[in-house]
This record gives C-alpha cells, structure tokens and sequence, in this order.
C-alpha cells in the first residue's frame, strides 16, 4: 500500500533525477494492491468476483465515485482519457449515466491482421451505433463506472421518464407493478428523486453486508458524483467547494475493515453478484453487468478519444483467438437460455436497444445456417444441380436487389466509420472463421448444458512451432490443434472436393453445361475466399503444418468421397466394391 498523499503539493527539484521537476507537483496517489483471500469450497467467481472485493475494498479505503475497471493486459495511453470521461458523468443530465465506455485499441497485431483482432467493425460502428440508443455494452475493460450504478441503485429521475401523472400516485402505482412483474435479481434498489427523499439505509445490510463502513461510504459516494450545481437546470447537484474537505487519514481499523470485505464469507446471505456489482453466473459477466444497467433505466456513453484511452494486446495465435471466441459465444448462448435474455427486459429498456441486446445472445445461433450456406455451393457442384432450380427473372432480380443491398450497407459501414476496406475484409472472413467453428460449438455446448446438463470443454491437444524467438509475430505462426478446426477444414475439403468432381463432369460430359458449373464454382471460391486466413494458419512457417492436419484432411477427403460413391455409383454397377481392374 502507498499512503494517500498530503493536501498540499509537493514541489520536486532539478536535483530529483534526469528530469527538471521544479514547479512539478510530484505526489502519488493512494495505491493499493489487493491480494483476496481464497479458500477450498468457497465459489470465487473468477473476474466478476474479483471486481466485486476491489469495489468494497476501495469503498473502505478511498471511496471515489467513479471507478476505472483495466485488464491485466491493457493500460493507459492518454492520460487525460479519464478526465473525458468523467466530463460526461459530471455534465447536466450526467447523473443517469451508469458507466462511460472507451474502445478497446490492441498493439502488438500483426500488419494484415490476419484474424480481425482489432474488432474494428465492432468498436468503431456498432458501438457507435448504440451510442445513439441508451449506450454501448460493457466489453469488460477500458470502462469507468458510477460507483451508486454498481450497487444496484436506480438512476436519480426515473419517474420523469415514464407517465406524467401525480407524482405520488405514479410513485404509489409504479412500485406495486414494477415489483410484480420484474425478476428479483432485476429489481433495484431506489435512492430517491430529491433531498428530501433519501435512501432507506436500514434494508442495506442485507444487501451489502453487515460492514457498517460499507454501507455509510455509500451516500457519501452518491453525493461525491453529483454534477456541479452552477446552473439553475441541474438539479440535485452539489454546491462548489463541497469536496475541499481534506481525506481523513488511514488508520488501523479501516485497513482492518478493507481487509475484512474481501474475506471468502463477506458475500454469504448478501446481494453481491446478484443484484449488487459485477453478476455472477455467467462466462460474459461484463455484458451480464451493463445490461442489468441498462435494464433499470441508465445510460452510457462511448468515448473515443485522441490518442486512444488504452491499449492493450489480444492473441495472434490462430487456436488462441478461437478459443477466445468460444468463450465469448458460449456466454451469449447461457445469456440467451437464462432470465438476461433481453425478451424478458424491463419496460425502462428502449426497444431498438433490447433489440441489440436480443443479438447478443442470438449471433451464436446464425451458425447453423452459416454451415448449410457453406455447403450449398459443394452440393450444387456434387449434383449437377444449380442452387435454384431454374434462373428466372424474378430470382435474379431478387439475387440483385439482395447483393446490392448488402453492399450498400458494406460502403455505409465504411464510410461512416472511417474504417478500411481491407479492415472490412478482414471482419468478414473471420466472421465467417469463427461462425463455422467456435459458435457452432458453442451452440452445441450451450444445449448439451441446458438439455442434459452435461459440459463439454474445448482443449488444446497438440502443439507445433517455430523456432525463431527474434520475430516479434512468432506466435502467429504457432499451430496448436484443437477441434474446433474440423468444421472449417471439413467445409474447405468439400468445396475443394466438389470443384474437383463438378469440372471432371462437365469436361468428360456429352454436352457440358459450362452455366452450372460457374455458378457453383463461384460460390464455392467465394467460401474459400473467407476461409482464406483460417487455411493459411494451418499451414503455420514456411509449411510447417502438424501432422494432425493432414491426418484430419486425408480422413475427411476419403470419406467425402466413399459417400459420394455410395449415394452416386458409377453407371452400370449398382453396388460399392466388385471388381476392380487396372487400366
């Protein structure tokens, strides 16, 4: 621990070091470093319950109203980042703002970002998307919190936002039917609208436990994050000069108070987790977190600033980056089967932004029919057949109207975001990458869990490399097998397969239907278009691919074509095996 610093600054020196410090103020902050106490048979809930310590610990020991939540991996790169975002909490109407997001910027990616670990159509056009709704999702770093939004309060004003009618009949009325029809863990707890109207502190304990330093720290941080009252339109604001107060210093009893809310039994017959702090019970809890917000009724904002708030890294590594990706679909099919789906939202929750909320937990299941429109191509190709049976004019003009649709919003995404069309590219084939191997087997654990209760767990099973330690994107030529590649490379063997088998029966037929064949092998290039990262990481440096691979590809590619014989034998034999002669 570094002790909080004096109320006074502390001027450095040119004698201080390398640098002329004089004029400098050069006090450090109060830094404390939490080590929370884990025991066997106590749930520790990961991240989420880590968070969960670090907000009563600092409730204890410094009690700021607003809070920055970092990964381990990420930290700050422009130092007035925080300042920005505290302008949004502090403005007029910055009171009903529960937490301010910043994009997540990575370093360390190689130059084509082979698989799309910038997310740039995610943070630089849907996030700014929702930023005209009631806000973005929390995506677990870069974000600072309103400390009262955290503990499950409602945001102050709730009642202007709904029916304009006596405020204590409304009051009366509104109470009876949000308590009935909202889920327990959605319920929040009612700070009140005035200053008159204070919170009920005799029904905290049960919520936050029974440190009465927790819970009387709580006003005081309710009142810390009021925006300023220097304008008749702020209401509820704090008068100036009503945090010069000098810090009270630490003493041996809040250190032992901080000590004891982080201890394994602190939660026990409490609220946190549940109604209080970061949700448990989830793989996803950040988006479990902001979306409980959001459903009582806060905003937030995204704030994109220059240069970037923070920066951070992300895996390069093919098998690390689809493993990253189950994780993150595996939390969007348990937020879809439990009661955050967002169909079960509050009335507080605006409809286009639970419809956003709603494609959280649906994406993973656009899997499946990503699959099949994988494989229609390589069945057009296999049968002879094109994908419809005849090309009318109402399905080209269908066809056209569709394309041309897709590719304005393609330009409009672009556009409107500033992003690259390499960028672009990129997004789109790793959505195709990822929608074919980790949803799909995120699905497929998501219903095994639900249905059968039985959990499936994705491993790594092999590993090959190179050698060279000097290249700074060694990792990414690193192949390290999982079973999440067998979806990929079974589609890539079947399109490969079926161009193969669609030009050996148009060259050799009587009359050949040159039309067919193009339009499947188009399709078919245009799959393996997509696919066109996942394969070149297999191949890993200078070809070095793990033997594995092939062993999946050679398997695969015999048995595509043992049942393609079976479903369509040669003319004149009705039956598999026979005779078999050399030419």
């Amino acid at each position: 621990m570094l002790k909080p610093p004096s109320d006074e600054p502390l001027h450095g020196t040119a004698e201080d070091g390398l640098v002329d410090l004089t004029d400098v103020d050069i006090r450090l902050p109060l830094l404390v470093y939490v080590s929370r106490e884990k025991r066997p048979g106590y749930d520790h809930n990961k991240k989420a319950g880590a968070m969960n310590a670090l907000v009563r610990a600092s409730a204890i020991m410094s009690n700021g109203p607003f809070i920055l939540n970092l990964d381990c991996d990420h930290y700050i790169y422009n130092s007035q980042a925080l300042r920005e975002g505290m302008c949004f909490m502090m403005d007029r109407g910055g009171d009903r703002i529960c937490y301010v997001q910043f994009p997540q910027r990575f370093e360390g990616i190689d130059p084509s970002d082979r698989y799309a670990n910038h997310n740039t159509v995610f943070f630089d056009v849907n996030m700014r998307a929702l930023d005209g709704l009631m806000g973005p999702v929390y995506v677990g770093t870069g974000c600072l919190f309103r400390r009262v939004a955290l503990y499950g309060f409602d945001p102050r004003r709730a009642k202007e936002h709904h029916s304009g009618c006596c405020r204590c009949c409304f009051a009366r009325r509104k109470k009876n039917s949000f308590v009935s029809n909202t889920p327990e863990e959605n319920r929040a707890l009612r700070m009140g609208d005035s200053d008159g109207e204070e919170m009920n502190l005799s029904l905290l304990p049960k919520r936050f436990g029974n440190s009465s330093f927790l819970i009387d720290s709580i006003p005081v941080a309710e009142f810390q994050g009021r925006p300023l009252a220097d304008h008749p339109a702020v209401k509820n604001g704090r008068p100036p000069g009503a945090l010069t107060i000098p810090r009270e210093l630490l003493v041996a009893s809040t250190v032992a108070e901080a000590i004891s809310v982080i201890s394994c039994w602190y939660e026990d017959k409490t609220e946190w987790g549940q109604r209080v702090g970061w949700i448990y019970g989830s793989v996803t809890e950040d988006v479990v977190t902001g979306y409980r917000m959001h459903n009582r009724g806060w905003k937030s904002v995204y704030c994109v600033t220059k240069p970037d708030a923070f920066r951070g890294t992300a895996p390069i590594n093919l098998t690390d980056r689809l493993h990253q990706v189950l994780r993150w679909a595996t939390g969007s099919v348990e937020i879809f089967f439990s009661r955050n789906n967002a169909l079960l939202a509050s009335t507080r929750m605006k409809l286009l932004q639970r419809i956003a909320y709603l494609n959280v937990g649906i994406y993973p299941f656009t899997s499946i029919f990503l699959i099949v429109y994988c494989f229609l191509p390589a069945l057009s190709l296999f049968s002879g057949q094109f994908i419809v049976q005849t090309l009318n004019v109402t399905f080209l003009v269908y066809l056209l109207t569709i394309t041309v649709t897709l590719s304005m919003l393609a330009v409009l995404e672009i556009k409107w975001s500033g992003i690259d069309l390499e960028e672009w590219w990129r997004n789109e084939q790793f959505w195709l990458i990822g929608g074919t191997s980790a949803h799909l087997a995120a699905v497929l654990q998501g219903l095994l869990k639900v249905i059968a209760g039985i959990e499936i767990s994705f491993t790594l099973t092999s590993k090959s490399g190179g050698d060279d330690v000097d290249d700074e994107f060694a990792e990414l030529y690193i192949v390290k097998w999982s079973s999440l590649m067998i979806p990929p490379i079974t589609i890539m063997m079947v399109n490969l397969i079926a161009i193969a088998v669609g030009f050996s029966r148009t060259i050799y037929s009587v009359i050949p239907q040159w039309s067919r064949l193009l339009g499947g092998v188009f399709f078919s290039f245009w799959v393996l278009a997509h696919l066109y990262p996942f394969a070149k990481g297999l191949m890993g440096r200078r070809g070095r691919t793990p033997t594995i691979v092939f062993v999946w590809s050679g398997l695969i590619a015999i048995t595509i074509s043992l049942l393609w014989v079976a479903i369509n034998p040669p003319a004149g034999n009705n039956t598999i095996g026979g005779s078999f002669q050399f030419p």
